[in-house]
């Protein structure tokens, strides 16, 4: 920390000077910080002077800073309320008063400035004092003797108005003081919404004095009290963040099942349900009770919950009750509602004037767009870019969160650069008659749902070439193109699903073509796709063959050539595969994003691992829906994000160290020490859970995919990223680039020799060694693969034939998912060894 205070030289940072960014704890990240030379002594007698009309709201605020900054240093802090002259500490805010239920109202800027004698913190409304004093928080650090402070300026604001963070208490239930502690993280991180997920199949977890069996029967028990409710609205908002209820309506209904079936569409019996994944049961729209139903349920929650915005859920809708019940069939026959969309329209209009009766705005997600629904409604992507893209397109407000469900493993440099602004449409307006196209229909079968289809191109040859690829129901994405020949293909995008690398070889081989002659058939490819981390095995046919696009055409006239050159672009362009149509979004159509929201489903998350989960890469969805676009450093991003989570770990008591290490000691043997314990963290720096949802997909494979299944295994241990890996793998990409550089070379292979070591000690120390064996075999074997691969490329020495299939083989095992588990030091290994046969 102290390298960050102990400056001697001036520096100038702003949003876009991603190079300077790490130099100073930040997160999320200022959009305007000027620094300069020297520091404040503040020590730990602070002289506040209030500038406001009213102070009780700021004076609050600045309780809770003082015990935080007891908490971060270890000192006790004496401060008092002094006149401006006096004071080291100016707090200046024009209007005070609690976060406001509109949105409209909220001005969350601040102006930070610190000089040699004090600091002052200035804001219009004690929103912005709250935000500034997080900065201030995070300034401070953890340092242990004296309070320094860098002479800075900080002028910020938010980029967007709508950062949220969902929790879904229904799948798991979480306790009041867990939740409250995500709220200071969430405070921490600048987040002004808490989006309470209430309901859902699984469970209804509020009380209700209306319909009383929705906690009785459909909670196990399990539900916020009134009261608690109360208590944990007051405690947001407090801290500058409103509460977002979800009350799920007409689907994921099943808990309203159990307590109320008359409501429902089908006859039932009902009972808890305790499986993930999608679910039957639907309210019955033609039944006029449940709209009396939901009249009552929105009064109550309009009591307890002062936001101006409720969340209706709205997803999901599996419409066999509705397609099988005689009398919904007639009353759509009656109402021109002429399939279940339409239904569910009319639903949703329904439930839309009841919410407007009680003075509250809709939020749903994307399913509940309509064009008769009026434009003040929020449309809640979770399908992607393209979903935010129609639904501003049409005039509707929407916030984005695919990109960001956090209970999905996956690096944080994905969260980073996914934006709530949908990327423009990829326009291919500049193929050259020179260049051929290649086209290809891919299929990806997974072990739960349907597989994953659509087609990719690739277009010309050389540096030149690209890829394109066209996801079955999403809009056209352009790819990076490592490697393209003849015989094979490598190239990578971000998705829905999370980074995607497409590693494809192509066959001379052809499939028969129905009734035809073999020769008259398609040419095929194979291999895999890595998503995340994890491969799967991709098939697929030619559908493009190589477009002659003239290359020795002569022409008389150069209009002519223009003519034609012109023509063969566009016929160039229709021998693409279609894709989905996307709108081109107006600066007008962008203003409508309101912002986004992480998301933490909790299927594989429990009071015992959701800090694990979430933090501390919900500090980089808050600084990508906070700080300036511009902001892309990836490296900053890293170094940023590992002292934040230090320092919030000890500022606002997060968890995430101290639940991975409480999951390591279960998993070991009874008297096991605390260093042996560390021998276990070091091997685990080789391991990742499997990203996106394979470990659900897994369980669906493998288990009962329900609350039956235990969480308390190795995988449930692992962290979505790890720290030691990634700085490896960077010391590798250097090496790579220059093997003759020692220490790198040392230190590389130093840490495969930790790894292999660690892997030998762990075994007589586990519980349960069938859980570990397998994986400390692989680790072992590509540690060892590791060191020789590093030797002989040190020695400029090559690998024969034979020694090159036995470590593929040796990583295609690896790579598999093992326990919901990767082992991705091959990922490290397969580098070093591609670096003997690829440039």
């Amino acid at each position: 920390m102290i390298r960050y205070l102990i400056l001697i030289v001036s520096f100038i940072f702003s949003a876009c000077a991603n190079a300077q960014a790490d130099l100073l704890p930040l997160m999320p990240w200022p959009q305007s910080v000027v620094q300069q030379q020297g520091q404040l002594q503040l020590g730990n007698k602070w002289l506040v002077a209030i500038d406001a009309k009213k102070n009780g709201e700021i004076k609050a605020a600045l309780k809770r800073i003082v015990k935080r900054v007891e908490l971060q240093t270890g000192q006790k802090i004496q401060w008092k309320l002094v006149s401006a002259d006096k004071a080291n500490v100016i707090i200046k805010a024009n209007q005070v008063a609690p976060i406001s239920n509109f949105i409209k109202d909220w001005d969350e800027s601040y102006q930070l400035v610190i000089s040699t004698s004090v600091i002052t913190l200035s804001a219009n409304q004690s929103l912005g004092v709250l935000r500034g004093f997080e900065t201030l928080l995070q300034l401070i650090g953890s340092q242990q003797q004296n309070i320094q402070l860098p002479l800075v300026t900080i002028q910020d604001h938010p980029r967007f108005k709508w950062r949220g963070l969902l929790l879904d208490t229904s799948r798991h239930f979480f306790s009041v003081n867990t939740i409250k502690r995500q709220i200071d993280a969430m405070a921490a991180a600048k987040y002004n919404i808490f989006h309470w997920h209430l309901t859902d199949d699984q469970g209804w977890r509020f009380e209700s004095k209306k319909y009383p069996k929705l906690h009785q029967l459909a909670s196990d028990g399990e539900y916020y009290s009134r009261k608690q409710i109360r208590e944990i609205v007051s405690y947001a908002r407090a801290r500058g963040i409103q509460v977002l209820p979800e009350i799920d309506v007409p689907g994921h209904a099943s808990a309203i099942a159990v307590a109320y079936p008359e409501l429902m569409s089908a006859s039932g019996p009902y009972a808890m349900e305790y499986r993930w994944g999608v679910h039957k049961p639907l309210l019955n729209p033609a039944n006029e009770k449940v709209y009396e139903f939901v009249d009552g349920l929105v009064e109550e929650v309009t009591e307890l919950f002062p936001f101006e915005y409720l969340h209706i859920g709205g997803d999901e809708v599996d419409p066999e009750h509705w397609n099988t019940n005689p009398g919904i069939q007639a009353f759509m026959k009656a109402n021109g509602l002429k399939d279940f969309r339409a239904l569910q329209a009319y639903f949703n209009q329904r439930v839309q004037k009841i919410l407007q009766q009680h003075q509250r705005k809709m939020i749903g997600w994307d399913e509940i767009q309509h064009k008769d629904l009026p434009n003040d409604i929020v449309i809640h992507s979770w399908r992607g870019p393209d979903g935010v893209s129609d639904a501003v397109s049409h005039g509707f407000q929407a916030i984005l969160s695919t990109g960001y469900y956090l209970d999905q493993p996956q690096y944080a440099s994905y969260h980073y650069r996914n934006d709530p602004i949908p990327p423009a449409p990829v326009v291919v307006n500049n193929i050259s008659v020179q260049d051929a196209i290649n086209s290809w229909r891919f299929e990806m079968p997974r072990k739960r749902g349907k597989p994953v289809t659509g087609s990719f191109s690739l277009i010309g040859e050389g540096k030149n070439a690209r890829a394109l690829v066209d996801f079955t129901g999403k809009s056209r994405r352009e790819a990076k193109l490592h490697s393209y020949d003849e015989k094979s293909a490598s190239f990578s995008l971000d998705t829905w699903m999370g980074p995607v690398q497409f590693n494809v070889t192509f066959s001379n081989k052809k499939l028969p073509a129905a009734g035809k002659d073999t020769s008259a058939g398609k040419e095929i490819l194979a291999g895999s796709i890595i998503v995340g981390n994890a491969p799967y095995s991709i098939s697929g046919e030619k559908i493009t063959d190589n477009v002659s696009l003239q290359k020795n055409a002569s022409f008389e006239k150069s209009d002519e050539k223009n003519n034609i050159q012109n023509s063969l672009k566009n016929s160039a362009q229709k021998q693409l595969p279609k894709t989905e149509p996307v709108a081109h979004l107006s600066a007008e159509d962008e203003a409508l994003v309101l912002g986004g929201e992480a998301a933490l489903w909790v299927e594989i998350v429990d009071e015992h691992s959701i800090d694990l989960r979430l933090w501390p890469r919900a500090f980089v969805v808050a600084e990508r829906l906070w700080s300036a676009r511009s902001l892309q450093d990836e490296s900053a991003l890293y170094v940023r994000m590992e002292k934040v989570a230090n320092w919030a770990e000890k500022s606002v008591g997060l968890l995430h160290n101290s639940q991975q290490h409480a999951a390591l000691k279960k998993l070991a043997s009874d008297g096991v020490s605390a260093t042996e314990i560390m021998s276990l963290a070091t091997f685990i720096q080789t391991l990742e859970p499997a990203h996106y949802y394979h470990r659900q997909h897994e369980k669906s494979a493998n288990e009962s995919y329900s609350k039956a299944d235990p969480l308390n295994r190795l995988v449930d241990a692992l962290p979505a990223e790890n720290e030691n890996l990634r700085q490896f793998n960077l010391r590798l990409g250097q090496w790579l680039k220059n093997p003759q550089d020692g220490e790198n070379y040392h230190q590389l292979r130093e840490q495969f020799s930790v790894w292999s070591d660690a892997g030998i000690k762990l075994l007589p120390l586990v519980k349960d060694r069938s859980q570990w064996q397998t994986l400390t075999e692989k680790v072992q074997k590509l540690s060892q693969w590791g060191i020789l691969l590093l030797d002989r490329r040190l020695q400029g020495a090559s690998i024969t034939e034979n020694e090159q299939e036995e470590v593929k083989k040796l990583l295609i095992n690896a790579q598999k998912i093992d326990q919901e588990i990767i082992v991705a030091t091959a990922y490290s290994v397969e580098k070093i060894l591609y670096s003997f046969t690829r440039p």
